[in-house]
């Protein structure tokens, strides 16, 4: 066992100094917990050098290029103040999402089918695949909307991620989370949400399956049911993909 008195404690610095990357590269990575550390009284970050030490192990080659454990991009990072909901395993849903592989890849018909389906069975003007990273939501997929993506902080599947079963929002502008959002105040409009959490092989929810229209509605139970079987569907395809 290590003795404390032969384990130093570092500040970020020192341990990007050690690690031979960047102070912002060091602080993103303790973030992100792929460096254990622990905030003092006056809220700075500290590490333990075998922390340090045990990264530096796992290394390939010379150079560290990124930690094994962790992310691939900044997008894979939590943010630090997010102004959406998160859960409290918000990191460990951000590396799953990126070990799918799947943000920013090509229109695929095998999503792009789920997406029409979820549209038709529901009857809803819009339809979308949408996968969430600390930035942006994604759309993989979508019906009835031109944007291929949008800020996180105006994702309504934000909120459907932090549960099993589907989020639903009857009406936008009656809705305090969502009155002054712009995709309520503008293009395109949404009144009405309702989303499936799509969910990698080990439950964690990386994205969703939703449907909106620009009125205010509600879903029939077999609406609800068809949606739920499209996002089962949605996740066994995401979770064939991802990486091992």
């Amino acid at each position: 066992m290590t003795k404390i008195s032969d384990d130093p404690i570092l500040t970020t610095r020192a341990a990007a100094e050690l690690l031979g990357v960047a102070v912002s590269t060091a602080q993103q990575w303790v973030e992100s917990g792929a460096i254990p550390s622990w905030k003092t009284p006056g809220g700075h970050r500290r590490v333990r050098l075998s922390a340090v030490r045990d990264l530096i192990e796992q290394k390939t080659a010379s150079v560290i290029v990124r930690p094994p454990i962790g992310p691939s991009s900044l997008e894979f990072v939590p943010s630090l103040a997010p102004a959406y909901p998160v859960a409290p395993d918000e990191a460990e849903r951000l590396l799953a999402l990126d070990a799918t592989g799947l943000v920013d890849t090509p229109i695929e018909n095998v999503f792009d089918r789920l997406t029409w389906l979820a549209s038709q069975v529901t009857d809803s003007p819009m339809a979308i695949i949408s996968l969430l990273t600390a930035r942006r939501q994604w759309f993989k997929s979508r019906i009835g909307i031109e944007a291929s993506e949008t800020s996180r902080d105006w994702a309504f599947c934000s909120y459907a991620v932090l549960q099993a079963g589907v989020f639903v929002v009857e009406d936008a502008l009656l809705d305090p989370r969502f009155k002054n959002n712009p995709l309520v105040t503008g293009e395109p409009y949404i009144r009405f949400y309702a989303g499936f959490p799509l969910e990698d092989k080990e439950g964690h929810p990386v994205g969703t399956l939703c449907v909106l229209d620009r009125e205010p509605r509600k879903l029939r139970d077999r609406e609800v049911r068809a949606l739920r079987e499209l996002s089962t569907l949605a996740s066994e395809e995401i979770q064939r993909r991802t990486s091992t």
